[in-house]
């Protein structure tokens, strides 16, 4: 069996993490399917370029998962640790319908899936513990 791909980063932003709402009414991070012949970290940077408008530089991936999208239709998620080079406002492409920065508690109330949030965790620890060195 195969699986599409799809590359996700885990960007904060002031703080607080940046998510988009799809079409299903749930929040994901930004990112989007590999295509062909391109690497992962290069797509990352890519979707969220063109998702969110910002210019952003991958650490490593965080986590990797199965998620079944649709009913009988998985994917293969997988995210990245992404920090942002440059300051600059957050835009929003046409293909979410909004966009959101939230801390940490707000995303236990999000509909999202639990591997989202599990990245979400799993970076800001990583970040607030490199920053306590």
């Amino acid at each position: 069996m195969r699986f599409p791909v799809s590359i996700k980063g885990v960007l904060f932003y002031e703080e607080n993490v940046v998510l988009l709402e799809n079409e299903r009414n749930e929040w994901e991070l930004p990112g989007g399917k590999l295509e062909a012949g391109e690497d992962p970290s290069c797509c990352v940077i890519r979707e969220i370029r063109e998702e969110l408008g910002v210019e952003t530089a991958v650490n490593s991936i965080i986590d990797s998962w199965l998620y079944e999208v649709l009913p009988q239709r998985e994917v293969l998620i997988v995210t990245y640790g992404v920090y942002l080079i440059k300051k600059s406002p957050l835009r929003i492409s046409d293909e979410h319908q909004r966009i959101g920065v939230f801390s940490l508690a707000d995303i236990e109330e999000l509909p999202m899936p639990e591997g989202y949030r599990r990245s979400i965790r799993y970076w800001a620890a990583f970040i607030k513990n490199k920053a306590c060195r």
